[in-house]
Parts: C-alpha cells; structure tokens; sequence
C-alpha cells in the first residue's frame, strides 16, 4: 500500500478532512470578529475612526449611564415575556400534534412555520396591517362603532405581539422534538396510580422533556433580546431596545467602539441566560446518561 493509499484509508486524515472546513468557518466568521469586536470595545471612536487608546470608559458608559441601562432592561424584560408567552402557548400545540397529529404531524408543524418561507420584513410588514391605526383589527372594530384600539401600535405591546408572532415556531419545534422520544403510556401508568391529568403533566410530561423547553425558551430569548428591526416598525420611538441602541451606534453616530462595548454586554448577558438555564437541566431525568460506560 502507497503513503497515499496509508494517508487516504486513515481515520485521523479522514476526521481531519471532515472537520477542518467547519472549524476555519467557525474560526473565520465567528471567532475572529467576536474577538475583533471585545478588542474594540477598549478603544476610542474619534470623527468615525477608530483609536487604540486602550480604556474601560465605553464600558463605564454602558453599565452607569441609566439612558443605556434602561434600554437593556427593557430589553431583557421583553425577551422574558415574550418568552413566557410563547411557552404557554407553543406547550399545548406541540403536545396536541406529537400526541393526535398521527401520520399528520410532519405537515402540521410545517405548517406552524409557513410565515419563514417570507423574509422578516415582509412578516413584519404584514403586523403593520394587522395592528396599525387602519390596520384589520382597528377597520373591524371602527366598522360597528368601537374606537380604534391604539395599543396595538407603536407599542411595546405591539412589539412583543411581533416578536411572539416571528419566534413561535422556534419553541414549538423545541418542544415537539422533545416529544418525539416521550412515552405517552407513562400518563396512563399515572392515571392508574390516581393521578389528575394537571399533576401527571407537572411531575411526568413536564419534567421529561424540559429539555426541549429550554432549548426553546434560548431559542426564542437570545433573538428577541437582540431585536431591532421589529421594534423599530411596530414599537416606535418609545418601544425602542437595546438592539435599536446598539444599531444606532455602528450607524448614525459611528462610534463603533461605544457599539462594541454594547455588543460584547449583551453578549455576555446572552451568555449568563444561557448558563442559568442550563443549570436547571438534569440530564440523567431527560433520559441522557453519557456515552459508553
């Protein structure tokens, strides 16, 4: 056998051609501009050019300027509810298809994904006309005599209606796959056991496929905590976030080591959301139990 034939037949060669690509991808759009980004946010903006003048003010400005501050945790209390809201309503979906879709279950959760064969701000656009001043609700409501609802618009109800609306199917499908692998004959076992249906779901259904709910509240939390273009069409100027904040930065102003900072503190707030919800998985109760022995 040839160095070649040797070198093409070794597994080592092989894990390396099939893993290479993916780690100078991850290395080159991933890696290297997030440390790009932390760098800059230890310099200076000066008449839009950046100055290595190494200092922790873009930070100071970040974490004790309240006008910022007040942007992260509207931010974050957004991503919360629209979180939250989305669980509650992607749980019973989910269950009803895993459980009764039957052979209909693949096109059913297609299904809850159609608005993704459009781009966001075609989706987005299309809340404007369901929400708006003369949007279908206000039309319907004004065509019997009731005042227009202004609520529904330039709101940050109206956004957290948008970004529950866009995320849904996220936390759906979190939560379907996780149902997937779930035995339905368990409720039956503690039905016979004199379980109610609520207290079987709490202390059986809930707790075997938290996984999949977590996956999904990560899913649906990081890009709502990130958003911008949805506030800025439905929220208007009062139902502007962090994402809008951090956007104006390495646009209009072009101080774009301010913008790192706000990058890299949202970054690091996605992260510790990430970790504490981590924490709340065991994976030997999800049925996880590691490889090999």
């Amino acid at each position: 056998m040839t160095a070649w034939q040797r070198l093409r037949f070794d597994p080592r060669t092989r894990f390396a051609v099939l893993t290479v690509p993916g780690a100078l991808f991850v290395i080159l759009f991933l890696l290297l501009p997030l440390v790009s980004i932390i760098v800059f946010s230890f310099w200076r903006t000066e008449r839009y050019e950046l100055i290595p003048d190494w200092n922790l003010d873009n930070y100071t400005t970040v974490l004790g300027d309240w006008v910022y501050m007040k942007f992260l945790v509207r931010s974050f209390v957004m991503a919360s509810a629209v979180s939250l809201v989305c669980l509650v309503y992607a749980w019973p979906c989910a269950y009803l298809i895993a459980k009764y879709g039957g052979r209909y279950r693949l096109v059913l959760v297609l299904l809850t994904a159609a608005p993704f064969l459009t781009g966001i701000l075609l989706r987005v656009a299309a809340m404007q006309q369901i929400l708006g001043p003369i949007g279908l609700i206000n039309m319907a409501l004004t065509s019997f005599g009731f005042a227009p609802i202004e609520v529904f618009m330039y709101t940050n109800v109206a956004s957290a209606i948008g970004l529950v609306y866009l995320w849904i199917p996220f936390m759906l499908l979190a939560i379907y796959l996780s149902l997937l692998n779930f035995n339905f004959e368990l409720l039956e076992v503690a039905k016979v056991c004199g379980a109610q249906p609520w207290r079987a779901f709490l202390e059986v259904t809930w707790p075997l496929n938290w996984m999949g709910t977590a996956i999904g509240i990560v899913l649906v939390f990081i890009p709502t905590f990130a958003a911008s273009v949805t506030p800025r069409f439905l929220g208007g100027p009062n139902g502007a976030m962090f994402g809008n904040r951090l956007e104006h930065q390495f646009g209009a102003t072009g101080t774009w080591a301010l913008g790192s900072a706000m990058g890299v503190v949202m970054f690091a707030t996605s992260l510790l959301v990430i970790a504490l919800v981590w924490r709340t998985v065991n994976l030997r109760r999800v049925g996880f139990t590691g490889v090999g022995s």
